[in-house]
C-alpha cells in the first residue's frame, strides 16, 4: 500500500495555504482567485491567522485597513471591478471587529458579490469563557456574535476541529463562484482550534484552477421566451448588473439593434452598454430618466435581464402597464420567477445569444424603436438644460457631473453609493465606455464610496476610481484616504457638499414633513457649520482643494488628473435642486398628521399605491 503523503499545519496555516492555491482565469490568463487580504488584527487573528499570513506575504499580500466595515467594502469595491472573477479575503478579530463587517457582508449579499470573510470565535473547549469580547448567550452557548452573518451570508462555517477546512473551503468557494448563488461567505475561527496542529493530506493543497460555470437555460422555457417575444409589438429590455458579470453587454447591446428592441438599464446595470447606443434609452425607475420610464409605460413585453427588479427599477411596481408581460432572464430562480415572469434560468451572455439565434428575421416594429430614440432625444435635451451653467448661487449637483465627466478618462471608473449622487449620476453621467460605473444601490450603504474606490483602485491600474460621496456621507466613512496614500492607490474624491442629508430632506418635504434633523442647519446644534473636506483629507495625506465655482472645479479636476496620489475636491452644492425624471418610490406616509402638508401627500400617496400591479 502507497503510504499518504501528509502535510503538518496549524488549521491557520493549512486554511491559507490552500487559498493561496486557488486560481482563475481572466481573459485567458491564469491568476490567484483570492488577490489578497484587508486585515485588522486583534488578539482573535494575529498570533495563528496573522502568523500564516505573514509567511505567504509575497504570495498573498495582506493590508491593513482602518475600520474593519471599510476594509471589506473595500473588497467588495474590487470584486464588482473585476467584474466578479477575482476575490478578495478580509480578516477581523472577534466580537466589535466582526459585527463591524456585518454591514459590508449586507452589502456583498444584496448586491451579489463575492467576498471572503473570515473572523476569529469563541474557544471550541469553553476553558477560559468568557473571554475578552465574548458576548454571552445564557440559554445557548453554542451563539457567538459571528451567529450575526447568518442573515447576511450566502455561506455560513465555525471550524471548532482543524480537519473541518477540508469540506468548509471547497463549499466557500463553490458559493462565491456560484453565479446563481454569488454572494459573500463567512467562517468562523475558534481561536484555540486556529492553533491546533492537524495531518492534512498533501492533495488537499494541489492547485485548483476554477473556472466560473455558465448556466444554459431549459429548452421548453426558451422556447416560450422565444413565442412570447415574437407576439410582442412593444418589447422592452431592462439590463442588469447580471448582464455585466455575466460579460453580455456587447452582446445584448447587438441583440437589442438587430431586433429592434429598446434597452433601458437598472442602476447596477448602468454601464453595460454606452450612452451613446442606438438602442439605449436611459436608465428606468426612481432614479432613471423619463425617456426609459415612459417606454416602461407603454410596453408590452418586458425582457428583464440579469435583474433582481427592486422597487428603484420597477417604481415600486407602478412603472409598468398593468398587462404588461415579464420574461426574466436570471441565473437565480429566486428572482427569475418574481412577479409571475416567464422564468429562463440562465446565464444573460448564454441565453441571449440562444435567443438572438432563434428569433432569426424578427424584428419589433419599427417605430417603436423610433419613438424610444425620440425619447431619449428629449431625454438629452433635458441633460443639456439641467448641466447648462447658469448665475445660480451655487452649482447643482447636474453642474457638477458634468464638469467632472469632462475631465476625466473615458474609461475611469465613477462610484457612488447613497444620498444624493447615485441617482444624479445615473441620470446624468453619459457613459462612454463599457463597465465604468460602479454604484452600490443595492444595499445603498452609506460609507462604500471611498473604501470601494480604494478596492477599484487595486483591482485596475490602468484607470483612476472617480468617487463621488456627498458630505453627509463622507462623515459617515472617509479613513480609506489615509489607506489610499499609504498604500499608493490614487483615487480623485469629490465632495459636492450641500449642508447635509440633503436627498432626504428632500424625500421628507416632498411627503409633507418639515425640514429636521437632515440637513445641518435644521438639527438640534449650537451652530452649523461646514467642515473643512479639504483639510482634513490633507491630514490623512491626501491632496486637498475647496472651489467655489464650476469653472474652479475644471481647474481642479485637472489638477487632481496630473497629481500622482488621491486628491480630494470638495464643492459648495444646492441642495435643493435635482435632475427630474423619477418613477413613482413607494415609502411609509403616515395616515394622519396634524400637518396639513402630511396629510395632503397621504392622498397622493395612496393614488401611487392604486397604480401598483398586484398578483401580476
Amino acid at each position: 500500500m502507497t503510504e499518504k503523503k501528509i502535510i503538518r499545519l496549524t488549521m491557520a496555516q493549512a486554511l491559507v495555504h490552500y487559498l493561496c492555491n486557488q486560481f482563475t482565469e481572466i481573459e485567458g490568463e491564469k491568476v490567484p482567485l483570492f488577490a489578497g487580504v484587508f486585515a485588522i488584527f486583534g488578539h482573535g487573528n494575529v498570533t495563528c491567522l496573522g502568523e500564516a499570513l505573514e509567511s505567504v506575504k509575497d504570495k498573498l499580500p495582506t493590508w491593513r485597513g482602518q475600520n474593519e466595515q471599510s476594509m471589506a467594502l473595500a473588497a467588495i469595491g474590487y470584486a464588482k471591478a473585476k467584474l466578479r472573477r477575482q476575490i478578495m479575503i478580509a480578516t477581523s478579530s472577534v466580537g466589535p471587529g466582526a459585527t463591524n463587517m456585518v454591514t459590508a457582508a449586507g452589502v456583498a449579499h444584496s448586491n451579489r458579490l463575492p467576498v471572503l470573510l473570515i473572523s476569529g470565535d469563541t474557544f471550541a473547549n469553553r476553558r477560559p469563557d468568557p473571554v475578552l469580547q465574548q458576548v454571552e448567550h445564557f440559554n445557548n452557548p453554542t451563539i457567538s456574535v459571528n451567529d450575526c452573518f447568518r442573515a447576511v451570508t450566502r455561506y455560513w462555517d465555525r471550524i471548532t476541529h482543524p480537519e473541518q477546512i477540508i469540506s468548509s473551503l471547497p463549499q466557500a468557494i463553490a458559493a462565491m463562484l456560484d453565479p446563481a448563488d454569488c454572494g459573500p461567505a463567512f467562517i468562523g475561527l475558534c481561536q484555540d482550534t486556529q492553533e491546533l496542529a492537524f495531518d492534512y493530506p498533501a492533495s488537499f493543497f494541489d492547485e485548483k484552477l476554477h473556472i466560473i460555470p455558465r448556466a444554459r437555460p431549459d429548452s421548453r422555457k426558451l422556447a416560450s421566451a422565444v413565442e412570447k417575444l415574437k407576439s410582442a409589438k412593444r418589447p422592452l429590455i431592462i439590463s442588469g448588473g447580471g448582464v455585466k458579470y455575466s460579460l453580455a453587454g456587447e452582446k445584448i447591446g447587438n441583440f437589442a439593434s438587430r431586433c429592434g428592441i429598446p434597452l433601458c438599464e437598472t442602476i447596477a446595470g448602468k454601464g453595460a452598454v454606452i450612452h451613446e447606443h442606438p438602442a439605449y434609452v436611459g436608465g428606468i425607475g426612481v432614479t432613471g430618466s423619463s425617456s426609459a420610464n415612459s417606454m416602461a409605460a407603454s410596453a408590452d413585453i418586458i425582457l428583464a435581464v440579469g435583474t433582481r427588479l427592486q422597487d428603484f427599477t420597477t417604481g415600486s411596481w407602478t412603472t409598468f402597464a398593468e398587462n404588461a408581460q415579464f420574461i426574466s432572464i436570471n441565473t437565480a430562480r429566486w428572482d427569475a420567477i418574481k412577479h409571475q415572469a416567464l422564468d429562463v434560468v440562465g446565464d444573460a451572455l448564454e441565453t441571449i445569444q440562444e435567443i438572438d439565434s432563434k428569433l432569426l428575421n424578427w424584428s419589433a416594429p419599427d417605430e417603436w424603436m423610433t419613438r424610444g430614440r425620440a425619447e431619449m432625444k428629449t431625454w438629452n435635451a433635458l441633460l443639456d438644460e439641467k448641466q447648462k451653467p447658469t448665475n445660480a448661487i451655487l452649482p447643482s449637483y447636474a453642474q457638477i457631473i458634468k464638469v467632472v465627466q469632462d475631465n476625466v478618462n473615458d474609461r475611469d471608473l465613477v462610484i457612488t453609493a447613497a444620498g444624493g449622487p447615485p441617482g444624479e449620476v445615473n441620470k446624468g453621467w453619459r457613459v462612454k465606455a463599457p463597465n465604468t460605473v460602479d454604484t452600490e444601490f443595492g444595499f445603498s450603504c452609506m460609507g462604500y464610496e471611498i473604501p470601494a474606490g480604494w478596492g477599484a483602485a487595486m483591482a485596475d491600474k490602468t484607470r483612476t476610481p472617480i468617487v463621488i460621496v456627498g458630505d453627509g456621507t463622507y462623515m459617515m466613512m472617509n479613513s480609506d484616504i489615509y489607506s489610499s496614500v499609504l498604500s499608493g492607490h490614487k483615487m480623485i474624491i469629490i465632495i459636492p457638499d450641500n449642508g447635509g442629508f440633503a436627498i432626504i430632506n428632500r424625500l421628507q418635504n416632498f411627503k409633507g414633513g418639515a425640514s429636521f434633523n437632515n440637513l445641518i442647519k435644521d438639527c438640534k446644534v449650537k451652530e452649523a457649520f461646514s467642515v473643512d473636506f479639504a483639510k482634513h483629507a490633507e491630514s490623512m495625506g491626501a491632496h486637498g482643494r475647496r472651489v467655489e465655482t464650476l469653472d474652479a472645479l475644471e481647474q481642479a479636476m485637472q489638477w487632481a488628473q496630473e497629481n500622482e496620489k488621491t486628491t480630494v475636491i470638495t464643492i459648495p452644492t444646492d441642495a435643493y435642486e435635482w435632475t427630474p425624471g423619477d418613477a413613482l418610490w413607494d415609502v411609509g406616509v403616515p395616515q394622519i398628521s396634524n400637518r396639513n402638508e402630511v396629510n395632503d401627500a397621504r392622498t397622493d400617496h395612496n393614488i401611487i399605491r392604486s397604480k401598483q400591479r398586484v398578483g401580476v
